[in-house]
């Protein structure tokens, strides 16, 4: 793993999927094979495959403290292109940090992770106005995980941060991409965590490389993704949870 200390020159920037999006770190060390960010190296400039280094932009909270003075408030996405609690966020705090002034200042936060490492911040987010946390998903097989995101924290350990933090009366989603087998499963095990679940397909021309890889007869067809996210969407009308597709 390679790792700099950065000094960023922006932190607040804007985002077609929220108005905002803050990016505490350049790269991500969960390395998710799947994952679009690792397209983001054609810009950025580093040689080292994605998940093998992360810049650490240690200015980010002294950037937002003066940004968020000039810019109209609006809702927040944390994080866009890294995962704002990979386990460098255990030394540097730097998502900690943004989110305490944002919630200081009462701006609208979404978050989305795939780390149980945001439990540490509970404080903050139970007290917060207008922050939901969402946890990344993609099956509810760590068999089926561990071929894709080796590095990112099992399974069973989002579902139980989820419960966690919806037990503390966060606002709570779960975002179940890309769609993997054992997806279909993942809505019972989510019952009485979420306030909501979003649904996308993804990169899967990458999901179907692996499965090759792996020698695994697995094929990512329309009518594949059509039935799964049907499964989905049922078990969530039946269990009462509001359900949006988003491909």
């Amino acid at each position: 793993m390679t790792m700099r200390e950065i000094q960023a020159k922006s932190i607040l920037s804007a985002s077609k999927i929220y108005p905002y999006v803050i990016n505490p770190y350049v790269g991500c060390q969960h390395a998710c094979s799947y994952c679009y960010a690792r397209y983001m190296k054609k810009f950025t400039g580093h040689k080292e495959p994605w998940g093998a280094f992360v810049d650490v932009k240690i200015n980010a909270a002294e950037l937002l403290r003066k940004e968020i003075r000039k810019k109209k408030k609006a809702a927040v996405w944390i994080s866009g292109v890294c995962d704002p609690y990979q386990p460098l966020e255990r030394k540097y705090k730097l998502t900690r940090q943004c989110l305490q002034i944002l919630i200081r200042e009462d701006w609208p936060v979404v978050i989305q992770t795939r780390s149980p490492l945001i439990l540490r911040d509970v404080d903050i987010l139970k007290e917060a106005k207008n922050v939901e946390v969402g946890f990344s998903l993609t099956t509810a097989d760590d068999s089926i995980r561990k071929l894709f995101e080796p590095d990112a924290p099992p399974i069973q350990e989002r579902l139980n941060a989820l419960a966690e933090l919806h037990g503390e009366g966060v606002r709570t989603y779960a975002m179940i991409a890309p769609i993997l087998p054992g997806a279909e499963k993942l809505v019972d095990l989510l019952a009485g965590t979420v306030d909501y679940i979003l649904v996308d397909r993804m990169n899967y021309q990458y999901a179907d490389f692996i499965y090759r890889k792996h020698g695994l007869e697995e094929k990512k067809t329309e009518e594949y993704f059509v039935r799964v996210n049907k499964q989905i969407t049922s078990d969530c009308c039946r269990l009462g949870i509001e359900c949006t597709t988003v491909f």
